[in-house]
């Protein structure tokens, strides 16, 4: 008997979302109310000529609770999203999918950057921090003579 197996494109979004999901388990602790004290937000890690930019989803962060550090090559962020307290007369969660508590993430970039000129921002829920290279690493046009 032959088995075929279709590709449909909105297949792969949601498995990855479920390994996701999977290992979101493994690496996170739940206090008593059921709560998660740990979670993992989204990056995206692009380079370009001049610079490597880190975009971080931190929605509900407040830039007071972000922690930014740059040391032997590893920019390393952390933060905490705190939890919202319930209110009198609100009603009772009936679900709860958004993860408060703790976060942390690092990235190993090369020894080539500029650590003094290090930038980061934050607006609508979206960090970006701008970790410029070094003159010494960026490419260079060489005139013929």
């Amino acid at each position: 008997m032959n088995s075929l197996i279709r590709f449909a494109p909105g297949t792969t979004r949601s498995l990855q979302d479920e390994f996701d999901r999977l290992f979101d388990g493994f690496l996170t602790t739940r206090n008593e109310e059921g709560v998660t004290t740990m979670w993992t937000p989204r990056v995206d890690l692009s380079e370009t000529a001049d610079a490597y930019v880190v975009e971080l989803d931190v929605p509900g962060v407040s830039r007071e609770d972000i922690n930014i550090n740059f040391h032997d090559n590893t920019l390393s962020i952390s933060g905490e999203r705190k939890s919202e307290k319930k209110e009198e007369g609100k009603g009772e969660y009936v679900r709860v999918e958004r993860q408060y508590g703790s976060f942390y993430r690092s990235f190993t970039l090369p020894k080539t950057v500029d650590t003094e000129k290090i930038d980061a921002r934050y607006e609508d829920g979206v960090l970006v921090i701008t970790v410029p290279k070094a003159e010494e690493s960026k490419p260079r046009k060489i005139d013929v003579r």
